[in-house]
């Protein structure tokens, strides 16, 4: 089981490829792969983390003196 990653073994399965899936097909072919791979490991990752506590929003102060009603420019007519 030992020789099994010998160089001439990994050669011969790159010639297979090769002629398999043609050299347009094989980059796209390991890009597919290593994003699955980058996937799985995120993946597994994620199952023994606890999820994240969730973002706190900021609270608002209120202003301790009271607004002021808007001041109005018509004259107010008295009886």
């Amino acid at each position: 089981m030992g020789d099994l990653l010998q160089p001439w073994h990994l050669v011969l399965l790159a010639v297979v490829a090769f002629l398999l899936f043609g050299a347009k097909r094989l980059p796209e072919l390991g890009k597919g792969l290593g994003e699955g791979l980058k996937g799985f490991r995120e993946g597994i990752r994620g199952i023994g983390d606890p999820a994240p506590p969730p973002p706190s929003q900021p609270t608002q102060q209120q202003n301790s003196q009271p607004s002021a009603p808007p001041a109005s420019n018509a004259p107010t007519e008295q009886k």
